[in-house]
């Protein structure tokens, strides 16, 4: 299964080929490694990968830019079965983003046979019609080649049932880097042709602090998953240059604060005298540094918002 070939077009043809631009979505069931993958095409970390559904909220674009082409890369939240209002909210946008790309690229891992959540996604794939739809197996470097095999044809089978046919099934790996390239380049040829979108040095277009949030939320969650899975949300309050400082020793202010539904969620958050909210302090703080390359002072608060997954006020004022 491994060896895969590709025609590659020779120099006279690819020099007349059209510049192409478009937006691809990855989508799957949590942990199916549509971040992991995007941040291998990327290069970059840009969505914010966790061992939890639902960390990627917000529409994170990862911008792959190569000769030919552009690919910006559209992060949509898991489509499930909505509970709450929440729920049915990140479907709607999920249906809307899904309408408006190029390219749909369905993650399926390599290791886990077809189950109900990938028929109740690809169902969904299956009404929007125009859309061409690959189909990637990731997490190669799991299984052994028969495993792959019987999963391609797993894949093969869901579009027939199904009543649509597949642009392209790959198998990847994206942390042993395996076909990472290929898929960009199976990709590229489903995108309109046109221009560059995005300025070159661009890789993602989210605002600084949607990213800062993230990472925030992400430290938050670390140790606690279980107790609250998607009762943190984080709001990054403001993001200031310090005064007075000279120009070779700048320091960003942030102020932060971290919302969960109920009182007794306070405590978790906070942990013992403290500590558990100082670590994840100390942890977001040295990522932020690291992802805007400058000293930060980070002001961080616990509110309990209640109840905001289930309230259109809340859901708004903390930006879904």
């Amino acid at each position: 299964m491994g060896a895969m070939s590709v025609r590659t077009p020779s120099s006279a043809e690819s020099s007349e080929a059209a510049h192409r631009a478009g937006f691809a979505c990855f989508v799957g069931r949590p942990n199916a490694g549509k971040s992991t993958l995007t941040n291998a095409l990327v290069g970059k970390k840009v969505a914010i990968t966790a061992n939890q559904p639902q960390t990627t909220r917000h529409t994170v674009r990862g911008i792959v830019h190569r000769p030919d082409a552009q690919l910006i890369l559209v992060d949509t939240p898991g489509l499930h079965k909505p509970r709450t209002l929440l729920g049915e909210r990140l479907n709607d946008v999920v249906r809307t983003t899904w309408a408006e790309v190029d390219v749909i690229g369905f993650c399926l891992p390599a290791n886990e046979k077809l189950g109900p959540g990938d028929r109740f996604i690809a169902k969904e794939l299956a009404s929007i019609k125009k859309t061409p739809k690959i189909a990637i197996v990731t997490k190669t470097d799991l299984v052994d080649s028969k495993t792959l095999a019987e999963q391609l044809i797993a894949i093969d089978q869901l579009g027939k049932e199904l009543g649509f046919e597949w642009a392209q099934i790959v198998p990847v790996s994206a942390v042993g880097d395996q076909q990472v390239g290929l898929l960009a380049d199976l990709i590229v040829p489903l995108l309109p042709e046109g221009p560059a979108l995005y300025p070159e040095g661009d890789l993602t277009d989210e605002p600084e602090q949607v990213m800062v949030a993230e990472l925030i939320r992400e430290a938050a969650l670390e140790g606690v998953r279980d107790e609250l899975p998607h009762s943190i949300a984080v709001v990054v309050e403001e993001m200031l240059p310090r005064e007075d400082r000279p120009a070779d020793k700048p320091l960003l202010d942030i102020h932060a604060f971290v919302y969960i539904e109920r009182p007794s969620q306070k405590g978790i958050i906070i942990g013992p005298k403290g500590k558990r909210l100082k670590d994840v302090g100390i942890k977001s703080r040295k990522q932020i540094e690291a992802l805007l390359g400058t000293p930060v002072f980070l002001d961080l608060h616990v509110k309990v918002a209640k109840d905001w997954q289930r309230d259109p006020r809340q859901l708004r004022k903390l930006g879904f």
